[in-house]
């Protein structure tokens, strides 16, 4: 039983998903003033107290076509006024049983929406102000494998030049990588990790010459430290925290941020974006239990990890939600093979469908774009912000 806070815009499709006919669909989305709650997996038992409780509180309420059973799970969406929803939220947790545990439910998700967003992205001796402009990662593999530029930049003379261009055709950040996480990619020892990226983060970081701030995108605990150690000013963990139990501690000691991106060895959800949702929450707490503060975490989706065409597809729609979570929204599609399955194109051609889904980021809420082509995204991410962050 989990709650998710939809926006009025995109609750919609949601609505849709519940095979709901249109006038009720119609007649409940004129009431979605301000919040709207998805409220999933609830016992059919409460729909009666949640109806009492609803109309008492001149809110409004929907449910799936399956509340015959009281006995059977169901989803229900929840729509009223910030003081409404307080209100039928106090009124559950009075309750016992699962009323009392729906209504903790909500109270947690209401405890959420409080939380300041991030303003200041703090990188080393950089600061970037989030919500001015969108900031771009550019992607720096060291590896002989990865999905789309594998072998490009594995020595280190090239990785090195590919940084200065990527540096003088706009990134803010680069993200250096020395392990290919696509799907069946062999993982590589550490030590292995060490030697493709230190070369490369040594090199620049003795350059007074190269003044952009450098990420590592690892999940592995001490190839983070080496690299932190470096100087290295942002770590960037595919896995969450979740893979190596140490690496949450290491960026707490060096106090920099960290990017928390969704990710699963399957691609079985009860319910896609609360589980989403709840996976990277669980991110989110190992990171606060080491140390490291809110205004330290970023937060990833996760496009193209543990999902499917499909699933993707439907994280990108749903990407405001993410955006409301009260952490920095980092996006990486860049040459994504959602992008390839959807236009039926390899790799070398999907820069049009990147500008896309960068453009889409942009407008609903991503901070940070993670991408290969930096100059041409830069060029999409100004134009996005020209027209989204006036």
């Amino acid at each position: 039983m989990h709650v998710v806070h939809y926006s009025s815009q995109i609750i919609e499709n949601e609505l849709k998903s519940m095979d709901l006919d249109n006038l009720k669909i119609e007649q409940f989305l004129q009431s979605c003033i301000r919040n709207v709650f998805k409220l999933c997996d609830i016992p059919g038992s409460l729909v009666p107290l949640l109806e009492e409780l609803v109309s008492r509180e001149n809110a409004a309420i929907i449910f799936s076509e399956k509340t015959h059973a009281a006995d059977n799970d169901i989803d229900a969406v929840i729509a009223g006024s910030s003081q409404e929803i307080s209100s039928l939220c106090r009124c559950l947790k009075e309750q016992s049983g699962k009323a009392g545990e729906l209504g903790q439910s909500i109270h947690h998700v209401l405890e959420k929406l409080k939380h300041k967003p991030t303003e200041k992205l703090h990188l080393g001796s950089h600061t970037f102000y989030l919500g001015k402009r969108t900031l771009i990662m550019g992607i720096l593999n060291i590896t002989p494998d990865s999905f789309s530029d594998g072998g490009r930049f594995d020595k280190t003379e090239n990785a090195i030049a590919q940084a200065y261009k990527m540096a003088a055709d706009g990134a803010d950040i680069i993200d250096i990588g020395g392990e290919s996480t696509r799907p069946g990619a062999q993982e590589i020892t550490a030590e292995e990790e060490l030697k493709r990226v230190m070369p490369v983060i040594q090199a620049l970081k003795s350059d007074n010459n190269f003044k952009i701030p450098l990420s590592i995108d690892t999940y592995k605990a001490s190839v983070a430290e080496h690299a932190l150690e470096a100087g290295v000013e942002m770590l960037n963990d595919v896995w969450g925290l979740k893979k190596d139990s140490e690496i949450g501690s290491v960026a707490a000691r060096y106090r920099v941020p960290v990017c928390l991106m969704h990710n699963r060895g399957n691609t079985d959800y009860d319910d896609l974006i609360p589980n989403i949702i709840a996976e990277l929450e669980e991110s989110i707490d190992l990171a606060r239990q080491v140390g490291i503060e809110d205004n330290q975490i970023i937060i990833d989706p996760g496009i193209g990890f543990g999902k499917n065409l499909e699933q993707n597809l439907e994280v990108m729609f749903h990407l405001q939600v993410f955006s409301k979570l009260g952490y920095p929204l980092l996006l990486g599609t860049s040459r994504k093979s959602m992008i390839g399955k959807t236009l039926d194109l390899p790799t070398e051609e999907r820069l049009e469908g990147t500008a896309a889904t960068v453009a889409y980021g942009i407008a609903t809420g991503a901070d940070i774009i993670r991408v290969h082509d930096v100059m041409q995204m830069k060029r999409v991410a100004v134009m996005t912000d020209a027209i989204t962050r006036r």
